[in-house]
């Protein structure tokens, strides 16, 4: 999905949000002021003292409104502390301005970058510095292997990873489920079981919302992405990210269609919107919110979505929504989850920059920003009960989990041309009638030739 991660979050905020993000735009630096000289110093002497000079790292991301504040927040104390003035701009044409920027020599120090495919590009281009010892080191200590080889280039690493969301979270009521004796499947077998009483009782089982202006179509790249990591393993999903098998393969059209024994269901979809002609149309920030109102039973989407509920919803396991995992292809199965998040790349090499990279690669930092709300980590130092809602708590352990398969989001690994462009195009012609062979050979045929 989340070649624009933080841009597919934030561009439909709630009016709350967007009131909270005009008064901390405001003040975000009022704040700093107001705290400056009451931060513990201790977690931060490691980083040195540049209050002398007082230096200025200046820092680029997709990361905008009230995010961006809770950003700046999360290292207002490292620059108390330090003397290092960190200054951050979010911008939504992230992904195609850091490329401009690069090319004609006017980086950013640091850049918070939402897509390994990116990353790993700008490293070979020569732009990015490889990660100091000490980031190295924080990675070593607080993320799995798997999350730093997304730092990796040529086995050279860059950078370290920041933040992160869980993908295939299947959000429900729990009085609904309650009420009509409804448990949480334990296999897809049982999830399609689940469906198909849900429909004989009466009431649509699915909700889904696809449309996100240029990026319409990557919620049903998430469906498909979490299929073929159950159904076919890690693997062969890594064989599939990495084009060693075409994206037509047998194992990828049968991850579409079961996919599609769902969303191109008429009896099964699209509750509370309309049919499954109108999941193409539907903004995917509302795809979920029939589910308060029992016009639909289920719907698919990551841990951030318990942003886009109403604000007076109560997300808890007893509360007016909660979500449950996909479950494995059986039960009892390993517990594997697709996933987003982001690494920060360093493109300028001095001290006071080092030191910040190094800072956001702690588990200080990740406890730091957690602790503001809204967001998780894979960094296994950072405190499960810091997250702001009992799901964001549980993601964390998820992701902190030796039992965990992670594996990040196909279309942020794949090229910009196939994972940013013809799977999101594809998604919408295939609910639109085409049949996941015609879809799957489509996308195949987009796949850069070199």
């Amino acid at each position: 999905m989340s070649s624009t991660l933080h841009r597919r979050r934030l561009v439909f905020p709630l009016a709350a949000a967007s009131a909270v993000a005009l008064t901390l735009a405001g003040c975000t630096g009022d704040i700093a002021a107001e705290n400056a000289g009451d931060a513990d110093c201790s977690d931060y002497e490691a980083y040195g003292d540049f209050t002398a000079d007082s230096p200025e790292v200046n820092v680029y991301g997709t990361i905008v409104e009230v995010e961006a504040d809770r950003l700046n927040e999360s290292w207002i104390d490292f620059e108390t502390c330090t003397g290092i003035d960190v200054v951050y701009e979010g911008s939504q044409q992230f992904e195609t301005q850091i490329n401009v920027r690069a090319q004609g020599g006017n980086p950013p120090d640091l850049a918070i970058i939402p897509q390994p495919g990116l990353f790993a590009s700008l490293a070979r281009d020569g732009y990015l510095q490889p990660a100091p010892e000490a980031v190295e080191s924080n990675v070593d200590e607080f993320w799995s292997a798997d999350w730093k080889a997304y730092g990796t280039v040529e086995d050279e690493f860059y950078g370290a990873p920041l933040m992160a969301s869980i993908k295939g979270y299947i959000w429900y009521s729990p009085s609904f489920f309650e009420e009509n004796g409804y448990e949480q499947p334990e296999s897809l077998d049982e999830l399609m079981t689940l469906t198909q009483q849900i429909a004989d009782d009466g009431v649509t089982p699915w909700c889904a919302g696809f449309a996100s202006d240029a990026a319409t179509g990557w919620p049903g790249t998430d469906w498909v992405e979490d299929m073929v990591l159950r159904l076919s393993g890690p693997e062969v999903y890594d064989q599939w990210v990495a084009h060693e098998i075409p994206f037509n393969d047998p194992q990828i059209v049968e991850a579409f269609d079961a996919a599609g024994d769902i969303l191109k269901n008429p009896e099964y979809v699209n509750g509370g919107h309309g049919g499954v002609e109108s999941i193409v149309s539907l903004p995917f920030g509302e795809g979920g919110l029939p589910i308060l109102d029992n016009e639909c039973a289920m719907h698919h989407q990551a841990t951030f979505y318990e942003g886009f509920w109403p604000e007076d919803t109560n997300v808890a396991e007893d509360g007016d929504v909660w979500a449950f995992l996909t479950p494995p292809a059986e039960a009892g199965g390993e517990n594997a989850v697709t996933g987003g998040g982001e690494i920060v790349g360093a493109f300028t090499d001095s001290e006071e920059v080092v030191a910040v990279q190094t800072f956001l690669s702690s588990d200080t930092w990740a406890n730091n920003r957690v602790s503001l709300g809204g967001v998780i980590s894979a960094n296994s130092g950072l405190d499960p009960a810091n997250a702001s809602s009992d799901l964001l708590s549980s993601a964390v352990e998820t992701l902190q989990s030796e039992n965990t398969v992670f594996r990040f989001d196909a279309s942020d690994l794949m090229p910009a041309a196939v994972g940013a462009n013809s799977f999101f195009k594809g998604m919408v012609d295939w609910i639109g009638g085409d049949s996941s062979e015609q879809v799957a050979t489509f996308i195949e045929g987009s796949w850069p030739a070199s």
